[in-house]
């Protein structure tokens, strides 16, 4: 038996496939057979695309970070 080291795809590639798997112009299996990956990981590659793809056309405003007091951080730092 030989040791088959582990495949690490870009993420250019893993665009590509997801994408494919968006359109659904062919099967998962068709897609497997033709980028050479097994159907479980483009189907975690298409979930991945599909709620990152909000984060493409800008930040969720209620998520935004809270504001810093600074000069409770500056008194802080003036006792240490």
């Amino acid at each position: 038996m030989t040791n088959k080291s582990r495949r690490t795809h870009s993420p250019a590639f893993k665009a590509k496939v997801a994408l494919a798997a968006v359109k659904g112009d062919k099967t998962l299996a068709e897609l497997a057979q033709l980028f050479d990956v097994h159907p479980n990981q483009i189907t975690i590659w298409k979930n991945q695309l599909l709620e990152g793809a909000a984060g493409v056309f800008g930040h969720d405003k209620t998520s935004a970070e809270t504001p810093v007091d600074l000069k409770a951080l500056h008194a802080k730092i003036g006792e240490l």
